[in-house]
Order: C-alpha cells, then structure tokens, then sequence
C-alpha cells in the first residue's frame, strides 16, 4: 500500500512559463494537486510573500512552502 500524498497546492500566474512547468512535472508524476492565480486571490500572494516567496510558482507541499521551480526539494517532499 502506497503511502498517502500530500496535500499539494501550486500557486501561480497565468503568463508564469516555470508554472507551466511546474504543472507538467507534477501530473507527470500523477501527484494531485490545487491550482490558485494569485492575480485573482490576494490573500493567496500575501500568504506567498509571507513565506519569503518573491515570484512564482510557489508550492506548498502538507505544511512546507517552496518558493520557485525547486526540481529536488519537490521531489524530495513528494517521495518521487
């Protein structure tokens, strides 16, 4: 039996190309995940700048926040 996933959110924007990215690496690996534009939810990019975050994509991954396209760190977190 496989572990269960992490609560997996990913915050972007629409014009971000490394969001793009981030998306296709995460279904790729069929990790379930929410999407939120932080153009339409400022409270979601208060959340991100309160974690340090300056751009996009952030993750948050169960309780850890990763801030930009960090390939190793998700997949560390992720059991990948």
């Amino acid at each position: 039996m496989q572990p269960k996933q992490k609560k997996v959110i990913l915050f972007t924007t629409p014009t971000c190309r490394w969001c793009t990215t981030a998306k296709k690496h995460l279904r790729d690996n069929g990790i379930k995940f929410k999407t939120i534009d932080i153009t339409k939810d400022q409270k979601a990019a208060r959340d991100c700048q309160k974690q340090g975050c300056r751009g996009v994509p952030v993750y948050l991954i169960g309780s850890q926040w990763v801030c930009g396209f960090d390939y190793e760190k998700v997949e560390k977190l992720l059991n990948l």
